[in-house]
C-alpha cells in the first residue's frame, strides 16, 4: 500500500449495520472466503444469493443456514467459465420477480487456472480465466444496476489479489484477469462518484486459508494464515455500515488485520 494510506477500525469496532430485509449476492459463495461471507450476511438479517457451480455444495450452504432459522437464501447455480450475457439476464429476472430488490454484490468467484511459463500455457484456460475472473463480475454487476440502482444504500465489493496488483513471474492469466477486475473496480468507482446510493470498494485478502491458496501453494503450512472468517467484519462494513463518503476504497485486508495503514482510494 501507499504511504497515504488510512486505518480502519478493528473488527470490534468497525460499523456494521444490520441487513434485516436486505439483499446480497455472493460470488463464489461455496468457497473459502464467500462461505464465510454469506453465513456472515445471513445472521446480520440479510437474504443472501448464493451462486456457485456445483448444486450439492450449494445445497449444503443452504441447509446449514436454514437450519440456524435465518432468512431463506435463494441458490444460483451458474458455471461462470461458460456463461453468455442471457444466462446473466435470466439471473437478474429471476431475483426481480423472486425477491423485488438487491443491496449488495460480493465478487468472491475465481479461478485459479495453471501456474507455469506463459509458453506452457493454454490459450482455452486463459479464456475461461478472462470469462470467471474478469467477464463475469462485469456482466452480472452490469445487469444487476437497475435493481442496485433502486435501493437506498446498495454496495459492490470486488475481491483482489496481491498478484493482480503487482503481477510477477508464472502467475499467468490469474495474474492478468485479476488486474484487469482491478480496473474494472476503479472505473467503476469513477462513474458512481456522485450516485449517493451507490458504493464500490475492493478487497485484497492477502494469504488466507482457503481453497485456491491450497491450489496455488499446495506444500504451504497454512496453520498461520488468518481463517477465511476473519475478514468477514470487514466485508460486512462494506456492504452495510460504510458511509458513502467513505466508498471508493482498496483495502488491504492483511494490514487491517494487523492494524496498520490499509486503505487507499480506488480513484487516485
Amino acid at each position: 500500500m501507499e504511504s497515504t494510506a488510512r486505518t480502519l477500525p478493528v473488527a470490534s469496532d468497525l460499523t456494521l449495520a444490520s441487513q434485516d430485509g436486505r439483499v446480497v449476492l455472493v460470488t463464489g459463495a461455496t468457497g473459502g472466503l464467500g462461505r464465510e461471507i454469506a453465513l456472515a450476511c445471513a445472521r446480520s438479517g440479510a437474504t443472501v444469493v448464493l451462486h456457485g457451480r456445483v448444486v450439492r455444495k450449494l445445497e449444503d450452504l443452504y441447509d446449514e443456514i436454514t437450519a440456524e432459522k435465518l432468512p431463506e437464501p435463494v441458490i444460483l447455480p451458474l458455471d461462470l467459465a461458460h456463461a453468455e450475457a442471457a444466462d446473466f439476464a435470466t439471473a437478474a429476472s429471476a431475483l426481480t420477480t423472486q425477491l423485488g430488490r438487491l443491496d449488495a454484490i460480493v465478487h468472491t468467484a475465481a479461478l485459479l487456472g495453471s501456474l507455469g511459463p506463459l509458453e506452457h500455457q493454454s490459450f482455452d484456460n486463459w479464456l475461461a480465466l478472462l470469462r470467471v475472473n474478469v467477464a463475469a463480475p462485469m456482466g452480472l454487476t452490469r445487469i444487476m444496476m437497475p435493481l442496485l440502482a433502486q435501493a437506498p444504500d446498495a454496495a459492490v465489493v470486488f475481491t483482489l489479489d496481491s498478484r493482480g496488483q503487482e503481477p510477477r513471474a508464472y502467475w499467468g492469466g490469474y495474474a492478468v484477469t485479476k488486474a484487469g477486475v482491478a480496473a474494472l473496480a476503479r472505473e467503476l468507482a469513477d462513474e458512481w462518484e456522485n450516485r449517493p446510493n451507490l458504493r464500490v470498494n475492493a478487497v485484497v485478502p492477502g494469504p488466507i486459508r482457503s481453497p485456491l491458496r491450497r491450489q496455488s501453494h499446495p506444500g504451504e503450512d497454512s496453520s498461520a494464515l488468518p481463517a477465511p472468517e476473519a475478514l468477514a467484519p470487514l466485508y460486512l462494513h462494506l456492504i452495510a455500515g460504510q458511509s458513502k463518503a467513505d466508498s471508493d476504497a482498496l483495502i488491504d485486508a492483511q494490514a487491517w488485520l494487523a492494524g496498520s495503514p490499509c486503505v487507499s482510494s480506488l480513484r487516485p
